[in-house]
């Protein structure tokens, strides 16, 4: 295997709540890798952890075969992790483009006083973050969709906007909160293909769902939460006959 993410006996607590007890699992790089669970299981917990969004109580992370010691999101997106949210989280008076636009920051070096002045330099990296913007709003087949508003585009658009606007980062690592969540069979069979070619491109995905027939079909491995706990990993084919993992879906199928 070679890892990219290396997570490290991770755990976090809110007061007497253990939301995450001790959790270690390594991602290969160009691997979709799944995190699955009950409700509550701290799957968002570890995302938001990863993300800096949370500062984890104890253990580390390894990323990129350095450790990830930068907490704040906007410095761990800079070090090649991107993330979408459960709930969509995009600018919905902006434009789909401007949408894109702004995950392109972490990217850019104008600062301040380019902005201000206004110098060749700044002007040429606006031109190359519009043109990057145009062409992953393509990539995710949403070209037609630039100019409108974020807030108007359907559902399954605004989840794929959210992606482009993620991808943007140049993330080595993305990872996705439930975005199959609330599409129809036709939206995500469109975005497993959209996941597969991000893949191919060379992208590692991190995947949490709750539609476990998108798991089981595009994963490589899936890792499962419970109670905060890691209590199994492995092939999809494998998970979905793990007593342990069954008897946390309150004693329903995997299939």
């Amino acid at each position: 295997m070679n890892p990219l993410l290396e997570v490290q006996s991770v755990g976090k607590s809110f007061g007497g709540v253990e939301a995450l007890c001790d959790v270690s699992l390594t991602i290969a790089r160009g691997e979709i890798y799944g995190l699955i669970g009950p409700n509550g299981a701290g799957k968002t917990t570890f995302f938001n952890v990863l993300s800096g969004v949370y500062r984890a109580d104890r253990g580390s992370f390894r990323f990129n075969d350095a450790p990830l010691n930068v907490r704040a999101p906007h410095e761990v997106a800079a070090a090649g992790i991107a993330r979408t949210f459960q709930n969509i989280r995009l600018f919905g008076n902006m434009s789909a483009l401007e949408n894109v636009m702004v995950g392109r920051h972490v990217r850019t070096g104008a600062g301040i006083f380019g902005a201000v002045l206004r110098n060749a330099a700044t002007r040429a990296e606006e031109r190359a973050i519009h043109e990057r913007a145009w062409a992953l709003l393509e990539y995710v087949g949403l070209t037609a969709r630039g100019n409108d508003i974020a807030h108007s585009l359907p559902y399954g658009d605004q989840r794929r906007l959210e992606i482009a606007r993620a991808l943007a980062t140049d993330p080595l690592l993305l990872a996705l909160d439930e975005p199959a969540a609330g599409m129809n069979a036709t939206e995500t069979a469109t975005l497993r293909s959209l996941l597969e070619r991000i893949r191919a491109d060379g992208t590692t995905i991190l995947l949490i769902e709750h539609d476990m027939k998108l798991v089981m079909g595009l994963c490589d491995r899936v890792a499962v939460l419970d109670y905060g706990r890691r209590i199994a990993e492995g092939a999809p084919a494998a998970i979905r006959e793990d007593a342990a993992v069954i008897e946390a879906y309150l004693g329903g199928t995997l299939a």
